[in-house]
């Protein structure tokens, strides 16, 4: 009887850490993995197209919703850095905040 008591514990225990752990941050640990595995993905995928782009772009994953943040060259770059993301597994939406800023000007 004491074992049955002691598992009833354990099992109750486990059920407040995984429910507060929810409550907390309003995601659970699955979807904040998912979350930061779309940001490394994305962030992958631009710093393959050109080595000072993943720089210059804040990458930040929200219930799949990736937001592009920071400052590119062109508009074809800001167009480009939206499909590479969008591309991407798991990714339910785009917000795309990138500026863009002709190559030398000073910021």
């Amino acid at each position: 009887m004491r074992h049955v008591y002691l598992f009833l514990s354990a099992i109750l225990l486990a059920t407040t850490l995984t429910a507060g752990c929810v409550a907390l941050t309003g995601k659970t640990a699955g979807r904040n993995i998912d979350d930061a595995t779309i940001t490394a993905t994305v962030k992958t995928h631009l710093a393959e197209q050109r080595a000072d782009t993943l720089s210059k772009i804040d990458v930040d994953t929200n219930d799949g919703v990736v937001a592009l943040n920071g400052v590119v060259d062109s508009i074809e770059m800001k167009q480009h850095a939206a499909e590479l993301a969008q591309q991407t597994s798991g990714v339910k939406r785009v917000v795309n905040n990138l500026q863009v800023q002709p190559a030398g000007v000073a910021s």
